[in-house]
């Protein structure tokens, strides 16, 4: 176990340290434009299944409540919440229209948009993220390996260059965590 351990550990240090090396820019880059959006009475939108509906879920929670410190709330929100939407529109129109329809009703240009897919292939993130543009969102894809089909099509594109799903996800939490601090400081001062 001791063996497992050890390199669990050096793979998701690892996918830290490659993320840091290629993309720590455009994380910045992502932090002001959220700042941005919400200085023009925009909101972050974010979309993902599975465990990165749970991100999505998780990051809406850090910027409306709080993160570190307590500060006003933020506008964001995660299409996977609503069960009701989720599976009328599964239900009649298609599983690959889940977070479209919702953006078509609720998107705005002046919004972001972050779609979080590990593999970068998930088909209703890249429907997302195609109605996101239409509208005149700013996109973003947060995702693993190549960025899969979400990596020529997202404005900003956060891309863990790892294979390994769980050390992805890992950076993925990171990121996230990331975000809101950053974005905290920037509108709110020191944290320290």
């Amino acid at each position: 176990m001791q063996s497992i351990l050890k390199e669990s550990l050096a793979g998701s240090i690892k996918a830290k340290e490659l993320f840091f090396a290629e993309s720590s820019q455009l994380l910045q880059d992502v932090v002001e434009e959220i700042i941005r959006s919400f200085a023009r009475g925009g909101k972050l939108v974010l979309c993902g299944n599975g465990g990165s509906a749970a991100d999505a879920q998780h990051l809406a929670a850090e910027f409306v409540n709080r993160f570190l410190i307590d500060r006003k709330p933020l506008p964001a929100l995660a299409l996977t919440t609503d069960t009701s939407i989720l599976t009328s529109v599964g239900n009649d129109f298609s599983y690959n229209d889940i977070f479209a329809k919702q953006l078509q009703a609720l998107g705005k240009p002046e919004d972001v948009l972050i779609g979080i897919s590990t593999s970068g292939n998930s088909g209703n993130v890249i429907n997302a993220i195609e109605v996101a543009k239409d509208i005149g969102m700013i996109t973003v894809g947060l995702t693993g390996g190549n960025g899969g089909k979400i990596a020529p099509l997202v404005d900003v594109l956060l891309n863990v260059p790892v294979n390994h799903t769980p050390h992805i996800q890992e950076c993925h939490i990171w990121i996230e965590h990331m975000l809101c601090q950053l974005v905290d400081e920037r509108l709110f001062g020191c944290l320290q």
